[in-house]
């Protein structure tokens, strides 16, 4: 593996650790990812908060969608709500996978979660993981009553490809008159064309590399997809290739340093600001993608309370003036 000089000290010293991904062998990536995560979340507690899971009907025919819903216990409503989607490239991981970061959500901020549990590519592609999301967000809205969850403060957000399905469904949401009142974009993956110089650059980064990146892609838009020139990709599937970026709301976005993902994250804010959207940037300097799995790190930790403090600020600031 290349040598990065700018990698944080604190993080190169646990990189070795790390598994190595092949998305070219999508069955044993599941099951490396798996087994990182599980063992990663032998101490996790739901102390202080209710998990219930949630059959929400499939969009235009297609299967039931689980969300695992987390509320603080004893909660007041109603109550602001994250609707979460995992990351994996499209094809691995889990929704409980993201229980650690949720019920840090619920606990901290107060705010209930949608965990979304989409069903993953190469087996479904797109649209159908993004049409999973899409659903999620309509039952968080229409059933905001029952299950006890403003409507006017939905923030939609993910992680990695999490990121780019959020970006995807708040897209939709605006253009069927959804209301999301916040996107939380975490090193989000946007763009299938490959083009940037992030993406470019860095072939065998820790966690995720242009390779991975390209099978992903095939994966995610299947076998009708011919390849970055192709003219007929969604921006629902692809957000980056969005032309019209206005009337999306207020968002932060993060990128990692030594991540492909890089360029096409900090693209992607930089037009949602020449749209006229309200949008906080922050590039961690040192990080890789992934990086964050590490959570022990100084930089992990900022980078985590700061994504919480974005999402209290953009749906806290709704209650102060709605």
């Amino acid at each position: 593996m290349t040598t990065f000089p700018t990698l944080d000290p604190e993080l190169a010293a646990a990189v070795t650790m790390l598994p190595s991904l092949d998305f070219a062998d999508v069955p044993a990536a599941r099951t490396t990812f798996d087994g990182l995560l599980a063992a990663m979340m032998t101490d996790l507690s739901y102390d202080g908060v209710d998990l219930r899971e949630i059959a929400v009907p499939g969009l235009n025919g297609d299967p039931e969608v689980t969300i695992r819903f987390i509320t603080p216990q004893n909660a007041s409503g109603p109550l602001p709500v994250l609707v979460w989607i995992h990351g994996g490239g499209f094809a691995i991981g889990t929704a409980q996978s993201s229980d650690p970061y949720c019920v840090d959500v619920a606990r901290e901020l107060g705010f209930a979660v949608a965990n979304v549990e989409y069903r993953l590519a190469p087996e479904t592609p797109f649209p159908g993981p993004l049409n999973d999301c899409f659903a999620a967000l309509q039952y968080v809205h229409s059933h905001a009553d029952e299950l006890g969850i403003d409507p006017a403060r939905i923030a939609v957000g993910g992680q990695s490809a999490g990121g780019g399905l959020a970006a995807g469904t708040v897209l939709k949401a605006r253009d069927e008159g959804v209301p999301v009142a916040f996107q939380l974009l975490e090193i989000p993956e946007l763009d299938d064309r490959l083009t940037t110089p992030s993406m470019t650059a860095f072939v065998d980064t820790p966690m995720w590399n242009r390779p991975n990146a390209i099978n992903s892609w095939k994966f995610y838009l299947g076998d009708s997809y011919s390849g970055p020139d192709d003219q007929n990709v969604s921006s629902y599937g692809a957000p980056s290739r969005a032309t019209d970026l206005s009337g999306l709301p207020p968002t932060y976005l993060c990128t990692m340093e030594l991540d492909p993902l890089r360029d096409e994250g900090i693209d992607y804010a930089v037009r949602l600001l020449q749209a006229g959207v309200s949008v906080e940037l922050h590039s961690f300097p040192g990080t890789f993608h992934g990086s964050a799995l590490l959570a022990t790190a100084e930089v992990s930790v900022r980078g985590h309370a700061e994504a919480l403090d974005a999402l209290r600020r953009g749906l806290r600031t709704l209650a102060a003036t709605s």
